[in-house]
């Protein structure tokens, strides 16, 4: 260890056994019911054991492990690929997915056949409610931005993909990539909203009708215009894709800069900014996604 980390770590160890113990003996002196000064004192002395605590192992981990604090940023916008056989490779990303698929389906059949084996209308169990709970508010949500005859068909592909979009982003907790800050998948979800928007339009309105829809309001223009919206329509998953990707990957570079430029010190620092980055953040943009995509299909709809 350099000096420099020795004199910290002193220092941090010193300041932990005071704190320590003023907290003690403020815990001991206010009795059951403490005055509200106590209690704040009380509280003073105990941010002051986490503060040395936090500079004690800090320093610690810094001068054995030698982690320095560095700024550093690794991007790449793809995942790195994984051989599997006769030359042929995949992404990363694409193992994790496909097992993360494996796992979500078997997870929902143990809720079906074992955790809730018979759906009771009379007097349902906590879990069944939660989750007809989550289900109904899907559907209402679904069927005003749509229309409910579209509930069904969407509902259902929805709730998986927004459960599907959180597992992937899960998963960065456990220090990998998630397969969602990687662009190949978002462009995947982008392609599967391409692909609803036209059958919910033609399912709707008919093939004729779709086209007629795609060409506006005034006949003789809809030569013109139909081929246009085609364009602009493949614009939909390209504009879905980056934005979700480049939201991911902003919060895992955030979270790989602040691991790099804390160094040794980076200790639960990281875990509490991990709530927003790997599982708030990602809700929001999970919502983000599922609105945009139930706006294009509604627009195809009209």
């Amino acid at each position: 260890m350099e000096t420099k980390q020795i004199i910290l770590a002193a220092v941090g160890a010193a300041l932990l056994g005071v704190t320590l113990a003023g907290y003690i003996v403020a815990k001991r002196g206010g009795g059951a019911q403490p005055t509200k000064k106590q209690r704040r004192i009380r509280k003073l002395w105990f941010v002051g054991v986490l503060i040395s605590a936090y500079l004690t192992a800090g320093s610690l981990i810094t001068g054995l492990s030698g982690k320095r604090s560095e700024l550093k940023i690794e991007f790449e916008m793809f995942s790195e690929r994984v051989p599997l056989f006769a030359g042929i490779t995949v992404a990363k990303t694409t193992v994790l997915g496909a097992a993360l698929l494996v796992i979500l389906t078997v997870l929902m059949l143990l809720f079906r056949f074992i955790a809730v084996p018979k759906f009771t209308e009379g007097s349902p169990g906590r879990l069944q409610n939660v989750f007809e709970l989550i289900v109904e508010t899907l559907d209402s949500f679904v069927g005003k931005a749509t229309n409910p005859g579209m509930t069904p068909l969407l509902a259902p592909y929805m709730l998986s993909v927004a459960l599907y979009m959180f597992a992937s982003a899960l998963t960065e907790l456990f220090g990998l990539r998630a397969p969602i800050s990687d662009l190949t998948f978002t462009f995947s979800l982008g392609l599967c909203t391409l692909a609803l928007v036209n059958i919910c339009g033609i399912r709707e309105n008919g093939f004729g009708g779709r086209l007629r829809n795609m060409g506006g309001p005034v006949p003789w223009m809809r030569p013109i215009m139909v081929p246009l919206k085609m364009v602009s329509d493949f614009a939909v998953p390209i504009s879905l894709a980056c934005r979700l990707f480049g939201n991911m990957m902003g919060g895992m570079l955030v979270m790989e800069l602040l691991k790099g430029v804390l160094g040794g010190f980076a200790l639960g620092l990281p875990a509490v900014a991990g709530i927003y980055f790997n599982l708030i953040h990602p809700m929001l943009q999970i919502y983000i996604f599922v609105t945009l995509s139930l706006t294009y299909i509604s627009e195809a709809l009209e």
